[in-house]
């Protein structure tokens, strides 16, 4: 019976020293020296899923996969940027600040005009796993301090009256998934230079102004802004940027300043050739596409889809390129109205039968989207890119009545985007028709 009780705690004493002996020292050191390794962090922080307290506590297991909502997304963004083409001057818009705007403004509302906004914004999935989504999404973008994006949201409200009573789950909403700050404001000429303050500071300056006045019938801004600015992995060399020509969307051949570089990664479909160049610390790329001879950027833009530009990038070319890209600076603004309702979602503009009752309650008045406007600014140089976005959703109200080496040289319109490197979405895409 000794032996037994002997034999019990020698097998105890061995398994104890057993479960010991996987805790070594040094692979505890070790880990710690990886979180310090600038790639470890970059990949940490893109997969990123933070996420705020709600009532709800854990995503249930019939949320959308991640798969589904970076397709709906690429889908969202290319079907928005072909809204917002234009055949005259250079286009630039940013997906995200778009969706961003609109996704806040959707938690206010309700029946058909969510309805519309769902499909719009999320094709198959619904908002509240949307607002998961994105929020995940967003506290997954990496920011430092030579490869920067910064993401704010803010909500204005006039506050000189009692016609509309703002509902709290929808600002406490937007609060916890977009970390909007909510402002009262008495709608004034303070009100105007506040929200233009609030855009130049969260956008660098790149973006001053987006409102002038404040008319009566305004109820609430919801604006997102998204600032980007990034050195190259590998900045152009001095005495690389020579001069030359670039032919416009109207065939007229200006002299342009080029910059002239060697990289590694080419990109080729059946309709167009183009190339990566990645910024500091790998988060984020440039990417160029310029679409075959005797295809016009139209063309190519309108046959694109979100799949589309996603397997392109997927199926990159590691080989030497020889790419000379423009210097270019253009800003770009657009009212998205008309772009929204031809992507389906009609009802936010109606000012008799849009429903926002989840936004606020009114007496004897409707609230609807009045405006969605977008300016953006973009400078691409010798040592990176600045860009800059604003989205501003207006909400109006109105009386109640009765009853959207390989060779690359870009010396012709091509199509550009900035993307995040683990998703390959677009945070930017825009064309350059000009220079």
């Amino acid at each position: 019976m000794k032996i037994s009780r002997l034999l019990v705690i020698l097998l105890l004493v061995i398994a104890v020293a057993m479960f010991l002996s996987g805790c070594d020292p040094e692979e505890t050191a070790n880990t710690d020296n990886m979180v310090e390794n600038p790639e470890v962090i970059a990949s940490s922080l893109a997969t990123s899923t933070t996420n705020p307290e709600t009532s709800s506590g854990t995503i249930e297991n019939s949320k959308p996969s991640d798969e589904i909502f970076q397709g709906n997304m690429a889908d969202f963004s290319i079907e928005m940027f072909k809204k917002t083409i234009s055949n005259e001057k250079n286009t630039l818009v940013s997906p995200l600040s778009i969706m961003l705007a609109l996704t806040m403004t959707a938690n206010g509302a309700d029946g058909e005009t969510l309805a519309q906004m769902e499909t719009v914004l999320g094709g198959d999935i619904a908002l509240s796993d949307l607002n998961e989504y994105l929020n995940s999404y967003v506290n997954g973008l990496p920011s430092d301090e030579k490869s920067k994006l910064g993401i704010a949201n803010s909500i204005w409200i006039r506050d000189t009256d009692n016609r509309v009573v703002i509902n709290p789950d929808f600002l406490q909403k937007n609060t916890d998934f977009f970390n909007a700050s909510i402002n009262r404001s008495a709608f004034n000429e303070q009100t105007v230079s506040d929200i233009n303050n609030w855009v130049s500071h969260y956008t660098d300056g790149m973006i001053d102004r987006v409102i002038d006045e404040i008319s009566s019938e305004v109820l609430m801004y919801l604006i997102n802004a998204v600032v980007f600015d990034a050195e190259w992995q590998n900045a152009y060399e001095e005495g690389y940027t020579r001069k030359g020509d670039f032919t416009d969307i109207n065939r007229r051949t200006t002299e342009v300043d080029f910059m002239h570089s060697d990289e590694r990664m080419y990109l080729e479909d059946d309709r167009a050739i183009g190339f990566i160049k990645p910024y500091v610390y790998n988060h984020y790329s440039f990417v160029a596409l310029l679409p075959n001879e005797g295809i016009s950027i139209f063309d190519y833009v309108s046959s694109l889809t979100g799949e589309d530009f996603i397997k392109t990038i997927e199926n990159v070319q590691y080989t030497s390129v020889r790419a000379s890209l423009p210097k270019f600076k253009f800003e770009y603004s657009r009212t998205l109205n008309n772009d929204l309702i031809s992507l389906g979602m009609p009802l936010a503009f109606d000012s008799y039968n849009a429903d926002f009752s989840k936004m606020g309650t009114t007496t004897n008045e409707n609230i609807y989207i009045g405006q969605v406007l977008h300016k953006t600014f973009i400078e691409v140089s010798e040592l990176g890119t600045r860009a800059g976005a604003v989205t501003t959703v207006t909400m109006r109200t109105t009386s109640v009545m009765i009853d959207e080496p390989k060779i690359v040289r870009l010396d012709r319109p091509f199509l550009f985007a900035i993307i995040d490197n683990k998703t390959k979405l677009p945070v930017f895409i825009g064309t350059v028709l000009m220079i």
